[in-house]
């Protein structure tokens, strides 16, 4: 419970200060509200591709990881 508890804390601890770092940047209320739940709409496009080849390279890494261990139970 304490996990929980702490885990919702840090995340409403850091979204209220990604809004207030928005808003002394010079956006409104809305576009920093916008922001903070649409994250992939202030995104560059480098930014995206980076993020796509890191969850592709996440994704890679463990089915390879699945097929290592299969391949090891068959030769037993």
């Amino acid at each position: 419970m304490k996990i929980i508890g702490i885990s919702i804390l840090m995340f409403v601890l850091l979204t209220v200060f990604s809004l207030y770092m928005d808003i002394l940047l010079g956006f409104d209320l809305n576009t920093s509200i916008n922001n903070a739940i649409r994250p992939f709409l202030v995104m560059e496009v480098t930014e995206i591709v980076i993020f796509f080849l890191l969850i592709v390279l996440m994704v890679v890494g463990t089915v390879r990881n699945f097929y290592k261990k299969r391949k090891k139970k068959e030769q037993r």
